[in-house]
């Protein structure tokens, strides 16, 4: 039975190392996705009624129209359930919109609504609406239901037929967002099976999901008007700009799934969907700007973007607006309720702060974990840790963290370790941290069926696993062979895991140990789509297929929590998770999963990255290198140069690969890695800086080219380069051998190379030489960035080394930027121990001028100097600076002039101003 049972775990676990397309469903292969699909517009006959203001809400009850004529012809109540409608106001110009079954009519169960995502901060913000108008659609043939949204907006539901949408004020004011504008909305009500031989089991492959409440399906459709194009819903290996899926001129597509899945080897350019699930889409357009759409749903999703023309057939029915371009879309999901929320910008970074408003900000994350990371999938032993941190000694190649995957354990055991391999963990972990650097260990979500193992004993007598759907323990299989998943929907469950990572729990961890979250989709070797049945029960009899995409989050949070409650709530976490959620980016960074040593893939991680960026999760990356596969050592090197920029820097490698350290390639390829990576070290205080506004302001740190420039068509659709906050462009290089490469340089103004400070036009598309020894980055022209460029063996060991100042100046001989510090690890920054400090150039004077409102102001000092301003772009001619309030006369140095391939520039150098980063300054170019 041992053999057989190995055996048959050897067959599981090969079955998945390979992406397969039949081991997964397809919309055909789904009903739900069928159903939605083949419904024509207009089909919806609901309509709204008892429209009124209840609660600061509006509420409404949705009948079909068929239903109430024959109450008015009968007298008599009808057979049908209404739904149940409420629209709240939000601050900001945020609308919610929530339709579920009637309650008070005693439905078979409650749908499940998706806890611990909307931050509690965001119900504080809630309008109480009090008036509600009424006017005659355009048409002259219906009723409109009008409440205020916000300064310049109005939420409006028509009557009959059903439709809620957002204009700008006034009768005549143009829509902005619409839900059922198409009719395409349905809603399956739970109920009674028929006849007792009514078949409500789906079956796929092996396996049969028994669907004990049969079809409870939600679908309808949305429109963004005056788009261009739509982006968002995490998370596909495809294009920036999301692509039709249907519509004249389409082939036949799949629609964009969203189901947490455990993909590897995924393909790049497609919609399946991947280990994460965020259903948040963002459209733009030229004329008005961008809008949002988020619906809080946990089950399977599916979307269909709608390309132009789809329903032209119908639009003499479905009464259209014909002035206005729109993008239309469908959304399918398998269960739940809706709870959808419209952002109405109208700028980009108006979305993505009211959807952070919705979800959070990010975390701040410590400053070592924006640095690079180490890891394969093993480094074997003690032995193989303390070589491969020599090595990046000897050949002067910071890092700061290093990973041990699965086989660190024993036996796969989670908080545990091989004690032959690893004998004297702490002592290991100790020796790394006193070079400042961290170590990284995973802990998984299935644990090993073992008596012996005192985490499976525990859970098993407390009954804290999820259950099948007879009731027992779920038992499946992932690494440790037979295993059962904690039921960390349930918050008891989430604070008796987060306990494990204490020091007393976790044997051999210290204060410099962090956590790696990996499988959490959940990964199931033996269940359908290698994943859990839908079937399976968690708290309070919630099926599986009704939180599946959130079971990941709830996994990052408990494991989030536990590294807080480990630290006294002192220590910032880090808990890197393959399966992500609206909300997972509260709770630390995430990666794009098992992509492979492909060209390919280093060139859609750039999209991946920057809609992940999109819709809330700014600490993302893709694994340098890809996961799978043997790279080349051109795409090696190239991938060190893009990812050095990532937002995540982590190089990574299957078990099956051959050693990757950077020193393996040869000298050349060694010091070009070794530059890629010295590059990130050196604008750490600007990605740290940026970490800090996306904790504030939930705006990402890496970029699409148009959140910066939304008026420039031609980054609408331009994936391949991004911006690093909004002062750097990088343009990646993703074709082998490649000798020349053209860049778009977006705006008026002028860009400087990063490397030689030449200028570069805006508004153009250069053709450049692709140089091996980088690839191409550009500083804008009118900002400020701060640099460290002394190189150490981690970023804790820079922590007081001087600043270098970068000013790129404009036309008008001006630029600003912007520098946080803090101490990098702890909360003490949420209570004021912390510098923003504003620079600005202006009139021949660079002033640095406290960026504070907190009333913590002064509670963290630091001492370092900035020791070099560059200034790009100045006008030559001048010799001194004057330093106030030093009074103080200095030297300065005028670099050659720069004309090779652009416009020329000039290079001014100020050395050793002797001024403190934490003070008021100002120095005058004389």
């Amino acid at each position: 039975m041992k053999l057989y049972a190995i055996l048959l775990f050897l067959f599981f676990i090969n079955s998945v190392f390979s992406w397969k397309k039949d081991e997964f469903r397809n919309c055909n292969q789904t009903p739900f996705c069928k159903r939605a699909r083949s419904r024509k517009p207009g089909a919806c006959s609901l309509i709204a009624t008892d429209v009124s203001i209840s609660d600061g809400d509006l509420t409404a009850k949705l009948i079909p129209k068929d239903k109430v004529q024959e109450n008015l012809d009968n007298q008599e109540i009808p057979i049908v359930k209404p739904l149940v409608l409420a629209i709240s106001a939000y601050q900001d110009g945020v609308l919610r919109l929530k339709i579920d079954e009637d309650q008070s009519l005693s439905p078979r169960k409650k749908r499940f609504e998706v806890p611990d995502v909307i931050v509690p901060e965001f119900l504080n913000k809630k309008l109480w609406l009090q008036k509600l108008k009424s006017e005659k659609s355009e048409d002259g043939l219906g009723i409109l239901s009008v409440i205020y949204l916000s300064d310049g907006y109005e939420g409006v539901i028509r009557h009959d037929p059903f439709e809620v949408f957002v204009r700008e004020s006034g009768k005549n004011g143009k829509k902005v967002l619409s839900l059922n504008s198409n009719g395409l909305f349905d809603f399956e009500q739970l109920r009674e099976k028929k006849e007792e031989n009514e078949d409500w089991e789906e079956r796929f492959r092996s396996h049969t999901d028994t669907r004990p409440y049969g079809p409870q399906s939600i679908s309808f459709d949305v429109a963004f008007y005056d788009a261009d194009f739509v982006y968002g819903i995490p998370e596909h290996a495809t294009s920036l700009a999301l692509k039709p899926t249907r519509g004249p001129g389409v082939e036949d597509s799949e629609p964009y799934r969203l189901f947490n899945l455990d993909v590897f080897e995924y393909i790049a350019d497609s919609p399946f969907g991947l280990y994460g699930s965020i259903p948040f889409m963002i459209s733009h357009g030229k004329s008005r700007g961008s809008s949002g759409f988020f619906w809080l749903n946990a089950a399977e999703m599916q979307i269909d973007v709608l390309g132009t023309g789809w329903n032209d057939e119908f639009s003499s029915v479905l009464m259209l607006p014909s002035d206005q371009k729109r993008v239309d879309t469908l959304w399918m999901s398998e269960a739940g309720v809706v709870d959808a929320f419209f952002f109405v910008g109208p700028g980009p970074k108006d979305v993505v702060r009211q959807y952070a408003s919705v979800t959070g900000t990010p975390a701040m994350p410590q400053l070592f974990a924006i640095a690079y990371h180490q890891c394969r999938w093993n480094y074997r032993d003690e032995e193989d840790v303390y070589n491969v941190d020599a090595k990046f000694d000897e050949h002067d190649i910071p890092y700061d963290v290093l990973w041990l995957d699965i086989e660190h354990t024993d036996g796969k055991r989670y908080f545990t370790w091989d004690r032959l391999l690893f004998p004297n963990p702490e002592e290991m972990q100790k020796k790394l941290a006193a070079k400042g650097r961290h170590m990284v260990t995973i802990v998984d979500p299935h644990i090993k069926r073992d008596e012996s193992y005192y985490i499976h004993k525990e859970a098993s007598q407390k009954g804290y696993y999820v259950r099948d759907a007879t009731g027992k323990d779920f038992d499946g299989w992932c690494w440790p062979g037979s295993s059962s998943y904690l039921d960390v929907a349930n918050p008891e469950i989430r604070s008796w895991w987060a306990e494990k990572f204490s020091y007393e729990n976790y044997v051999g961890s210290t204060p410099s140990l962090y956590i790696w979250n990996d499988m959490n989709e959940p990964s199931v070797f033996n269940g359908p789509e290698v994943s859990m049945p839908r079937d399976a029960l968690h708290h309070d009899d919630v099926e599986h297929r009704e939180l599946h995409n959130a079971y990941g989050y709830y996994f990052h949070m408990a494991t989030s929590d536990g590294l807080v409650k480990r630290g006294d709530g002192k220590d910032r976490p880090f808990v890197l998770s393959r399966a992500i959620f609206p909300g997972s980016q509260r709770y630390g960074a995430i990666w794009t999963g098992d992509n492979s040593a492909e060209w390919d893939h280093l060139r859609v991680s750039v999209p991946m990255v920057l809609t992940l960026g999109l819709t809330g999760i700014s600490f993302s990356g893709a694994d340098v290198g890809g996961f799978f596969g043997n790279p080349d050592t051109e795409l090696l090197v190239r991938w060190y140069q893009v990812g050095a920029y990532y937002p995540f820097f982590r190089g990574h490698a299957h078990h099956d690969t051959k050693r990757r350290e950077p020193w393996l390639f040869g000298e050349r390829n060694t010091q070009l890695m070794r530059e890629a990576i010295h590059t990130r070290y050196m604008f750490l205080p600007y990605f740290y800086t940026l970490f800090r506004e996306a904790n504030m302001s939930g705006v990402p740190v890496v970029r699409p080219l148009w959140m910066e420039f939304p008026d420039d068509e031609q980054t609408f659709s331009n994936d391949e380069a991004f911006l690093v906050g909004n002062s750097l462009l990088v343009q990646g290089i993703y074709t082998e051998k490649a000798k020349h490469i053209s860049v778009y340089l977006p705006g008026d103004q002028s860009w400087y190379d990063v490397r030689t400070g030449t200028a570069y036009k805006g508004g153009v598309t250069h053709k450049l030489e692709a140089s091996e020894d980088s690839v191409p980055a550009f500083q804008r022209a009118g900002t400020i960035l701060p640099r460290k460029d002394r190189f150490r063996r981690s970023s804790t060991q820079m922590e007081n080394d001087p600043y270098t100042l970068v000013i790129a100046l404009n036309s008008s001989q001006a630029a600003e930027g912007w520098l946080y510090v803090d101490d990098g690890k702890s909360f003490e920054f949420q209570r004021g121990a912390y510098i923003h400090r504003h620079f600005i150039y202006s009139d021949g004077k660079l002033s640095s001028y406290s960026n504070m409102a907190s009333a913590g102001f002064g509670k963290f000092a630091s001492e370092c100097m900035v020791e070099r301003i560059i200034l790009l772009g100045f006008s030559p001619g001048t010799k001194k600076a004057l330093i106030e309030p030093a009074n103080e006369k200095m030297d300065i140095e005028l670099g050659p002039l720069l004309l090779q391939g652009g416009l020329g520039s000039s290079v001014l150098t100020i050395r050793k101003p002797n001024v403190r980063v934490t003070d008021d300054w100002t120095i005058k170019i004389l």
